[in-house]
């Protein structure tokens, strides 16, 4: 991960393949806590709802930023991220421990 900015917590990760590089949306649409997207040859993960331009690929269950814990930022600049694919049960069970 580079870099914290844009929204607390909102973690600016490396590159994607350059096949599935994308621009940035025209107009920023509503997207949600969690959300993972794509916007130039960057990841970005959303920690909050926020308005976005980068184009969803996918949602994380986990809480990536809480103003009240004593490390508020899930992630931090030069952590190792690694995103896969999870099944709707785990989804479900990770959305659902405790923070």
């Amino acid at each position: 991960m580079y870099l914290i900015g844009f929204l607390p917590g909102f973690a600016y990760m490396g590159p994607v393949h350059p096949a599935i590089a994308v621009g940035r949306k025209a107009q920023p649409v509503p997207v949600p806590a969690g959300a993972v997207g794509i916007a130039g040859s960057q990841t970005g993960m959303y920690p909050t709802h926020s308005p976005g331009g980068w184009h969803i690929i996918g949602h994380t269950p986990l809480q990536l930023f809480n103003a009240g814990a004593q490390q508020p930022a899930l992630l931090q600049p030069g952590q190792q991220v690694r995103l896969q694919p999870i099944s709707i049960q785990e989804y479900h069970q990770l959305k659902s421990l405790p923070v």
